[in-house]
């Protein structure tokens, strides 16, 4: 993980990220089923947060869940947070970034071994890097 953490005033975010970004990262929206650019990504490479260049998720870890957004098993060790999350009357975790606090998506335990996990996440919360 970086030494700090980024520490950016909200009109810095909102200069940075589109709108859709923003809503997604800052704000804890989700983007539309099946709309984001790396749903069918099979390449070899790494998942990085668009927030702060961290990387988060690794290729192998990614699967096809079915659910409209990219999934993975696994997340990188100490690259993201998770929390409660009671909104939309919906008991869920949320899953953070864990150097910028961007919103990337929610976990489920309906995943594949070895974890069992679902790290459902947002394409626009992530940039993708080739290995």
């Amino acid at each position: 993980m970086s030494e700090s953490k980024p520490e950016k005033s909200d009109a810095e975010w909102r200069e940075e990220l589109t709108d859709e970004e923003y809503e997604v990262m800052r704000e804890r929206g989700t983007e539309a089923r099946f709309s984001g650019e790396h749903v069918d990504r099979d390449d070899d490479g790494v998942y990085r947060c668009k927030g702060c260049g961290e990387v988060l998720f690794e290729s192998e870890t990614k699967y096809d869940s079915g659910c409209g957004w990219p999934s993975f098993y696994a997340a990188e060790n100490d690259a993201v947070a998770t929390r409660e999350d009671n909104r939309h009357g919906m008991k869920r975790i949320e899953v953070v970034c864990a150097n910028c606090e961007s919103h990337l998506g929610h976990v489920f335990d309906d995943g594949p071994e070895p974890t069992g996990k679902r790290f459902c996440i947002n394409s626009v919360a992530l940039e993708f890097e080739d290995e």
